[in-house]
């Protein structure tokens, strides 16, 4: 039997979390998860671009820890009769050794610079603010409700790796990098 994708039963304006709880859907879990739900499409519009195998690889590694940490922040049940994947510290390891494998071959910053320079450069750009939202309305429901902390460090941490890797595909497509030179 094929099951709809539509079910009606947020019509009214309310969803379900994992354990059953129904919260409307302007609730701060929501909020979070589709956050990150929208990061996670963001991440697959620059892996679908013409960048090295190698980050398109370590990208779809992301969207599934991304999934993992919606699924996390979806969860509102203690003994729920389904097992829901973690985030470990060796997955947040995993952005750090990245990081500084591609920070060797980046110049030094001297300033801040300005997103832009060639669509896949700025779309790493836009991802990391997402990133930065996502982690801000994860810390707004940690607040709220316990869960794994180690969601929000992962965020914290790709967003820095966002920034990295916008830089090294700046030198990879040959981009200019615009510093920010402050009126004062």
């Amino acid at each position: 039997m094929n099951s709809k994708i539509y079910t009606k039963t947020g019509d009214k304006g309310e969803t379900s979390l994992i354990g059953g709880t129904r919260v409307p859907k302007y609730h701060d879990r929501i909020e979070a998860y589709g956050t990150i739900d929208e990061l996670i499409s963001y991440i697959g519009l620059i892996r679908d671009q013409k960048i090295d195998d190698h980050a398109i690889s370590e990208l779809i590694e992301i969207q599934d820890r991304l999934m993992t940490c919606a699924s996390i922040l979806a969860t509102d049940c203690d003994n729920c009769n389904i097992k829901i994947p973690e985030i470990y510290d060796r997955d947040i390891e995993a952005l750090e050794k990245e990081i500084d494998k591609m920070e060797k071959d980046l110049p030094p910053l001297k300033s801040f610079i300005l997103p832009g320079g060639h669509p896949i450069v700025s779309y790493c750009h836009i991802a990391r603010n997402i990133c930065r939202r996502a982690e801000r309305t994860s810390i707004k429901v940690q607040d709220q409700f316990k869960y794994s902390e180690k969601v929000i460090q992962y965020l914290n941490r790709l967003s820095d790796y966002l920034f990295v890797l916008s830089r090294k595909l700046s030198i990879d497509l040959y981009a200019k990098e615009t510093p920010w030179k402050p009126r004062i």
